[in-house]
């Protein structure tokens, strides 16, 4: 995040001198142009840290003090005096000034002070504008598969994560697109910075503007203060732009330019400052459609989409279920305190047969309800939403199943796929309610499940380990005590 210094000093020499010893990369110092109304002008905009003389405070200052710790950003204050006396500084520091220094000391003397305050601020903006972490912070682990199509995925992301490169991710709703930015900017170099995520199709028009770029005070109706942007406060982060087709064709020119000057000018302002931001865009549709049909920009899209991912949806890697429900169950379970520590056959059946159209997001909430309803220490159909459950019938299951007349009726989903593929999901659909039940009925003796299957006892527990079943689940109460 840029830190902002309003710097009113009234030797214009000793001014020019502190601003040039402070200006850097991820500092902005503003100096007021005008000494007309000069506090209404320092409370009004945004600044972390106010360097002021003292022949300019206001009066009653203790008064003034308590106006700039209303102030969003609540700056340090440091008064540059003319006296050396220590009493006039205790005084002004009794009064709620953060520090006051000699003007007459070297300019090297108090740009050092003025540097720790910098620091202690830093510090400050960290654990505010940063969100604590959560219990399992993404991570680019977390995606890795037994899918071809997210191994196809998952051999480009690596290979942009240590980079500054512009990102398209794209994907259907709930497939973890932000979690996968998320993970981007932990496991690359901007990891020390913030990650701001911004959902553009959420906000309205003004407030999107306004959102990603800032204001000054008085640029529209009700902006009776200045906002800082969320390119600045990510600024050596990472930004991320959900649904950003959603994004009007306006503020797609003054986004362009942002990408493409690297610099920021807020509502209102006459001015623009640098940022150093890297954009990792999403959208749930693809976006090339758009750009045909004149409601994306060309320019813009090529921009943002020097790579593009696309995440498959969690129906096409239906292997990758029973790995994902371990993972979430752990996570979820110690998060809200729950005992619960795993899936029992059936109820994984139906897990791994529902299609899934709100993708892993659904999947999370689908077993966040089970465990809050679990009464034991593993989920059972029970537990599931009917929608969710319904896809289990009996011990073996139901996917393809005989109607009235005798005829072979399929899930509609795999309906909507070509033959190749309805055949390999048939084929796993067979093989895992074929192992179930043998396992149900030998009560989980894998050397009676081998020897009825024809199978080496190590390609049958190959098998149990791809479709998520533990002989534990098969046996019988008696079983269990011995």
């Amino acid at each position: 995040m840029l830190i902002r210094i309003t710097l009113a000093v009234h030797d214009s020499v000793l001014g020019k001198r502190l601003q040039d010893l402070l200006a850097r990369p991820d500092i902005l110092v503003q100096v007021p142009r005008a000494r007309k109304n000069l506090w209404e002008r320092i409370v009004s905009e945004p600044s972390d840290v106010l360097i002021i003389s003292q022949s300019l405070l206001p009066t009653p200052l203790k008064e003034k003090m308590g106006e700039l710790q209303l102030h969003p950003d609540s700056p340090a204050a440091v008064v540059l005096s003319e006296s050396a006396d220590y009493k006039v500084h205790a005084r002004l520091l009794a009064e709620g000034c953060d520090a006051v220094l000699y003007a007459g000391l070297a300019v090297e003397q108090v740009r050092d002070v003025i540097e720790t305050l910098l620091e202690k601020r830093r510090r400050l903006t960290q654990k505010r504008f940063f969100a604590p972490q959560p219990l399992a912070e993404p991570r680019l682990a977390d995606f890795v598969s037994k899918s071809p199509g997210m191994a196809v995925f998952m051999n480009v992301v690596p290979r942009v994560v240590g980079s500054d490169t512009a990102l398209l991710i794209e994907g259907e709703t709930g497939v973890g697109k932000e979690r996968l930015a998320c993970a981007i900017h932990a496991e690359g170099p901007r990891s020390t910075g913030r990650f701001v995520a911004l959902n553009c199709g959420a906000l309205p028009e003004h407030l999107l503007e306004s959102e990603l770029f800032g204001h000054v005070r008085g640029a529209f109706t009700g902006a009776t203060a200045a906002r800082r942007g969320w390119f600045e406060i990510a600024h050596r982060g990472t930004l991320f732009l959900d649904e950003v087709g959603e994004i009007p064709l306006h503020l797609q020119v003054k986004l362009l330019r942002v990408l493409q000057e690297h610099e920021v000018q807020p509502i209102g302002s006459e001015k623009s400052f640098g940022v150093d931001v890297r954009v990792i865009a999403a959208s749930n549709r693809p976006l090339e459609p758009e750009v045909e049909a004149g409601r994306f920009r060309r320019d813009l899209y090529h921009r943002l989409s020097v790579v593009t991912v696309t995440v498959p949806p969690l129906r096409e890697r239906g292997d990758d279920i029973p790995v994902l429900v371990d993972r979430h169950i752990r996570y979820i379970a110690r998060e809200i305190g729950r005992r619960v520590t795993g899936v029992n056959p059936l109820a994984m059946q139906a897990l791994c047969r529902y299609p899934w159209p709100g993708n892993v997001r659904e999947l999370n909430n689908v077993l966040e309800r089970a465990i809050l309803l679990c009464d034991d220490t593993e989920i059972t159909l029970d537990d599931l939403p009917e929608s969710v459950g319904g896809t289990v019938a009996g011990v073996v299951g139901a996917g393809p199943a005989l109607d009235s007349a005798q005829r072979l009726r399929l899930p509609e989903q795999w309906l909507a796929k070509p033959l190749r593929e309805v055949r390999e999901a048939f084929v796993t659909d067979l093989e895992r309610q074929y192992i179930a039940g043998l396992l149900t009925a030998t009560s989980g003796r894998i050397g009676e499940a081998a020897k009825r299957a024809g199978l080496q006892e190590r390609s049958l527990y190959e098998k149990m380990k791809e479709f998520g079943l533990r002989k534990e689940d098969f046996r019988s109460p008696h079983q269990s005590k011995t």
